[in-house]
């Protein structure tokens, strides 16, 4: 498969304000992922883990403190500001809440017309495209939605109609920031099939971030776990999530419900402490981790974790699992 979109020991430093002025927090400290043709890679963690703010660096609306972003092999990590029209192009980002990401003032003709005219897609009759690009979305037949507002659409008719316009700009990257987190349950099993359909079909890359490691593990073909900033583990969909290595991973799937898991899996006990890390920089001089981890080690505060790697590509970063 041909790698369409990388990030090379990515880190987002971000400076405080207020009361912290002058200090700096680390909300993506030298995250590595690869984005290849045809594959959905999911990034998933807990609210405030960094999540989001990869995906703004990815799509270039925000510029890395340190790293490298590879487009195609090339580095477009600190492009002017002037020269990012090509690369929203290639990669699109499509948000958690369509009904916010669309704009309540104008139709739908108007919403996927907008990104045909701006990024020179639109050969022939637009009119036509706008119906193409309903229709490529399952919302059949397209003459039925081109001259609704969003208010006159459900939930998920709204999302396929923003995924639509994500599709207007011809781009080779999808990044979904917990795209079917707002949608009725459903119905977002049908906007996964959607996502797949798209990748296997056109041959679409596309980054799924989420908080629901079980949608992962269905949906996915690689899965990546973030934590207070830092990637803890990886792999392929099914090995991360049968044979979990990181006692964080290992809670994320305890706390989701699985009718396939073995019901004779113990729940791992949860050391005491903050869901919030009291000191960012701090936990990271160690495993981020280490204050509610119960295997928790002297060494865990102390140093930064190895990378473990087993031999199909499943890897860790804890000090358990040291070679």
């Amino acid at each position: 498969m041909t790698v369409l979109l990388e990030a090379v020991e990515v880190t987002k430093r971000m400076a405080l304000h207020g009361r912290q002025h002058g200090q700096w927090f680390t909300a993506v400290d030298s995250a590595s992922m690869t984005l290849e043709s045809g594959k959905v890679v999911a990034l998933v963690g807990e609210s405030g883990s960094g999540k989001s703010t990869l995906a703004r660096l990815l799509t270039l609306g925000d510029e890395p403190s340190g790293g490298t972003i590879r487009l195609a092999g090339k580095d477009v990590s600190h492009k002017r500001r002037t020269d990012r029209q090509a690369h929203f192009g290639q990669v699109q980002l499509i948000m958690q809440d369509p009904f916010a990401s669309l704009n309540q003032l104008h139709r739908v003709r108007y919403i996927l017309s907008r990104p045909l005219r701006n990024f020179g897609t639109a050969d022939g009759d637009l009119t036509a495209k706008v119906i193409e690009l309903l229709e490529r979305v399952n919302l059949t037949p397209g003459e039925q939605y081109i001259d609704k507002y969003p208010h006159e659409l459900s939930g998920g008719q709204r999302q396929r109609v923003a995924i639509a316009r994500a599709l207007a700009a011809d781009p080779v990257v999808l990044i979904g920031d917990e795209p079917v987190s707002m949608l009725d349950v459903s119905i977002r099993l049908d906007v996964l099939r959607l996502f797949a359909d798209l990748c296997a079909r056109d041959g679409l890359a596309m980054l799924y971030i989420t908080h629901d490691i079980a949608s992962a593990r269905y949906f996915a073909d690689e899965i990546n776990v973030i934590y207070a900033a830092r990637m803890v583990e990886g792999g392929p969909a099914e090995e991360v999530t049968q044979r979990p290595r990181h006692p964080y991973t290992q809670l994320l799937l305890e706390s989701s419900p699985d009718p396939d898991r073995s019901s004779q899996r113990r729940t791992l006990p949860m050391a005491d402490g903050s869901n919030e890390p009291i000191d960012r920089e701090q936990e990271l001089a160690g495993c981020p981790f280490a204050a509610r981890c119960p295997h928790a080690m002297p060494i865990c505060t102390q140093k930064p974790p190895p990378t473990t790697t087993s031999t199909n590509g499943h890897w860790t970063r804890c000090w358990l699992h040291e070679e």
